[in-house]
């Protein structure tokens, strides 16, 4: 696929999506996941402790096989063994899947803003705290030191996730040839942040941006953000894309993103 340079809505909005779900798709598949990807649905079932990466991503399906395909995804996280969750965002078919989850066991557990950027346009005015620096790491030792700040940050499900997501980084590499870029700020040389950036479906996608708690509040996270766009400006891209916390729309919006959709999450634990 090349890059993407229309930035209609419709556009964008199935930029967001794909993106998100070659992510999931791509650490799933590291981690030894069974994937399923056909006209009717994608998902990645088993190769991750967290209900977030044992993801349903695609769903075009009916009013009359809807129902059939829950059941099916939620017998696969049975049968590994872990929680799971279905990311249902815009595109997915029929409109009252979020309905038919809830009436199957699964639990919504809230939405996550889908946000796209022009990186030619992004507001580059904030400069870069005193005393930072920020590398792109390339070796396993970096990815070793990634997981663990992103640990120490507090992000998501602390220890399980951070070494869980290092693991699989560190499976998939860190080089030019792959999609995956990371990043680690330290402030006075010690590691207080962290980024990654994915390339997929013709996008740049921001993950994991994480700041440690004591030092938040200084635009860290947003020299998190910038670096990793500006790498992928660099190499031809047009747009970034991201999904944001709550508290996270407000900072990206002021770096020239706008919410084009909601991906809600909706998980289920054996």
């Amino acid at each position: 696929m090349g890059t993407v340079r229309d930035m209609t809505p419709d556009t964008l909005i199935h930029a967001i999506e794909e993106n998100i779900a070659a992510f999931l798709l791509a650490l799933g598949r590291a981690g030894g996941g069974e994937e399923r990807d056909d006209s009717e649905i994608a998902w990645t079932i088993g190769g991750s402790p967290l209900s977030y990466h044992n993801a349903v991503v695609h769903a075009n399906l009916t009013l009359e096989t809807a129902d059939a395909a829950i059941l099916a995804s939620r017998e696969r996280m049975t049968m590994h063994g872990v929680p799971g969750s279905w990311h249902v965002g815009p595109s997915m078919r029929p409109n009252n899947l979020g309905r038919r989850l809830i009436a199957t066991g699964f639990t919504y557990a809230g939405g996550e803003p889908g946000m796209a950027a022009d990186l030619h346009a992004l507001k580059e005015g904030a400069t870069t705290p005193e005393g930072l620096t920020i590398q792109r790491l390339r070796d396993a030792a970096g990815i070793a030191m990634w997981a663990a700040t992103l640990n120490a940050n507090g992000f998501g499900e602390g220890a399980v996730e951070s070494e869980w997501v290092g693991a699989m980084y560190a499976q998939l590499g860190c080089g030019d040839e792959t999609p995956l870029r990371h990043y680690l700020g330290l402030l006075d040389g010690a590691p207080v942040a962290t980024s990654t950036l994915f390339l997929g479906a013709g996008v740049a996608g921001i993950y994991f941006v994480s700041v440690h708690p004591a030092v938040r509040r200084r635009g860290i996270g947003v020299a998190l953000t910038l670096e990793p766009l500006r790498a992928a400006r660099d190499l031809g891209y047009r747009v970034g894309v991201l999904g944001a916390s709550a508290l996270g729309e407000l900072v990206y919006r002021r770096l020239g993103f706008t919410t084009y959709c909601q991906i809600a999450l909706y998980e289920w634990a054996p």
